[in-house]
């Protein structure tokens, strides 16, 4: 027996939800980042699937195909640009393959790999979201007559949030506990310090933005700095979820 949510989704779009019948596979390390993308996709009447990894975003293709996938260039096991030039080259093509980050400099990078289209994060606005999709999907998949334009905003919920700054502080503890006489591995501090600046623009924390920021342009940060870094990322989680100030 079919469910609800199977019933729905065999619908053709309407200009109300343009996306109906659409699976979006979002490949995003960022639980805050994807949240907005799933009440994005809700709201658009598309079903959303999340790989938090370039592995598991292959694990996932290989036993469905979604019509649309959402890729993040910064991922903690290398950088989306992979994954969209093998989605680019593969035969056949999904529909619309898109690239997300936070750092808008990646842009020219997602292109040259191969994504139809960008969305700079953060992700918020329903009518942006809906047209960059459509804008790379075959007529047949729009829906007829005109389509209202959304000033509608989601915000995420601030669990997700919290859930991402343990992660990060996860990382920073994996990076602190290295041998005293081995510097921290680059590639592994690179990625947590891009994870942090995208979740501090995202959540709108400039003291948290300003600390990564700066670590990430020193060519060795040194041991004190990742402390104070790790500290501050902890008053974050102890005083609760949200929007943050400096400590």
């Amino acid at each position: 027996m079919e469910s609800l949510a199977d019933i729905l989704m065999s619908r053709p779009p309407t200009p109300a939800r343009p996306l109906l019948g659409l699976t979006i596979l979002v490949v995003e390390d960022s639980r805050h980042a994807c949240e907005a993308l799933r009440l994005l996709a809700l709201r658009s009447g598309a079903r959303l699937r999340r790989a938090d990894t370039l592995a598991h975003a292959r694990q996932h293709l290989r036993v469905y195909r979604p019509a649309v996938v959402i890729v993040d260039i910064g991922l903690p096991d290398g950088s989306g640009a992979e994954l969209l030039s093998e989605l680019a080259n593969a035969s056949p093509r999904i529909e619309a393959i898109l690239a997300t980050s936070g750092d808008p400099a990646t842009e020219p990078l997602a292109f040259a790999a191969g994504a139809d289209g960008f969305l700079a994060k953060p992700v918020r606005g329903l009518s942006e979201f809906q047209q960059v999709i459509l804008a790379h999907l075959p007529p047949e998949r729009h829906p007829g007559g005109p389509r209202p334009v959304f000033a509608t905003e989601v915000e995420p919920d601030p669990l997700a949030l919290h859930e991402d700054l343990e992660e990060a502080l996860d990382h920073l503890d994996g990076l602190l506990t290295a041998p005293a006489d081995a510097p921290p591995d680059p590639d592994r501090l690179s990625y947590v310090l891009g994870f942090l600046i995208t979740l501090a623009q995202d959540s709108g924390d400039t003291p948290l933005l300003e600390a990564a920021s700066a670590l990430r342009a020193t060519a060795a940060p040194a041991p004190d700095d990742l402390h104070q870094l790790r500290r501050l990322i902890d008053t974050r989680i102890a005083g609760g979820t949200g929007r943050f100030t400096s400590f």
